[in-house]
């Protein structure tokens, strides 16, 4: 077998969610030969690819097909497709926001999860607390009582992110001492937001979570209207006043003020499941996926009420690091979300 056959037989191969063959969307890789090992490397549009496995089999079955006595090492790696190159922020390739219509729906610690998620599976993954007024993501870090550096340069100082658990991560709760209230009007909280992308050393990031503040704010259309934004992940309960107000949320993304793509809707507290491993809907019945009906958007998961969960974020230790079937949830939420901006990234 050569080179030429081995392009031939993978350019038969589709990517499943892309919908192209891996040859002319250039994730053919590092191709060798030697004796009866034919060895390269599929680049992945994300690291968090749930589809590794079946790409990995149709490129098999193709092979064999020439040569069936041959063994292949086949081996993959990632490069995330960014929401637009032109516009890129300070080697940021994609922004997400975590929105909610209003606040005690878990907004903050599917944030933690979900970027602990994406780091988990390889990406670099830096995580922005930007509510302003009522950070949370410290605790949830345990970091509270740390602080980040300060590297002064000519034109301004820049802040040096604190690391924890392979994430980046910046927080108004570090910048100021935890008994002191933020009492500040909106211009001010604008002004904040754009210092925690822009001052910042964030070095390259392949996703920038934002954890936004409940609600429709300043601070929403500040980063819509200053950044790429790549999309927004809108977190509710199935409960009909948290939906009512994730209703104003996407009404907010839709208008032509923020016009940020929705990726999609979790719905958190969905059930509780109990001794006898029954589900007991205590806030009402798939309110989350009724609202993803009526307005078109995706419904990326349910997670339900876990005491682990709330545990883990008062430890400072996010579920998601542990082996259960609830940190299974968040990965597979994870990877929802990576797969649908590489789609969308790609179009």
């Amino acid at each position: 077998m050569n080179e030429k056959q081995i392009i031939k037989a993978l350019s038969k191969v589709n990517d499943p969610d892309l919908k192209k063959d891996l040859v002319s969307l250039n994730m053919i890789k590092n191709i060798s030969i030697d004796n009866n090992v034919v060895s390269f490397e599929i680049v992945l549009t994300t690291p968090a690819c749930p589809l590794k496995e079946q790409i990995k089999k149709d490129c098999l079955n193709e092979l064999n097909k020439i040569n069936n006595n041959l063994k292949y090492n086949i081996t993959f790696s990632s490069n995330v497709v960014p929401f637009d190159k032109k516009t890129m922020i300070k080697n940021i390739k994609n922004i997400i926001a975590i929105s909610s219509g209003k606040g005690g729906v878990g907004k903050s610690t599917i944030a933690s999860n979900l970027a602990v998620g994406l780091s988990i599976m390889g990406a670099k993954t830096g995580l922005i607390d930007a509510d302003i007024f009522g950070p949370s993501i410290p605790t949830m870090f345990n970091c509270e009582n740390e602080q980040p550096t300060i590297k002064k340069t000519k034109e301004k100082n820049i802040i040096i992110p604190i690391e924890q658990y392979g994430i980046k991560l910046l927080s108004m709760g570090l910048l100021i001492p935890n008994n002191k209230a933020v009492v500040w009007r909106g211009p001010m909280a604008s002004s904040a937001m754009k210092q925690l992308i822009l001052d910042v050393e964030w070095g390259e990031l392949d996703y920038l979570i934002v954890d936004l503040p409940p609600g429709t704010s300043d601070i929403h259309i500040t980063l819509s209207q200053s950044f790429p934004v790549t999309g927004t992940v809108i977190i509710t309960t199935p409960q009909k006043v948290s939906t009512n107000d994730a209703e104003k949320a996407i009404s907010m993304y839709n208008q032509e003020q923020t016009n940020i793509p929705i990726i999609g809707l979790i719905e958190n507290m969905s059930y509780f499941i109990d001794d006898n491993n029954k589900k007991n809907y205590l806030f009402g019945k798939d309110g989350g996926k009724t609202l993803c009906n009526k307005f078109s958007i995706d419904f990326i998961g349910q997670i339900p009420i876990d005491k682990r969960i709330s545990d883990g974020s008062d430890l400072g230790y996010p579920i998601i690091l542990k082996e259960n079937k609830i940190s299974n949830i968040f990965k597979t939420l994870s990877q929802n979300i990576a797969r649908k901006i590489a789609i969308n990234n790609s179009k």
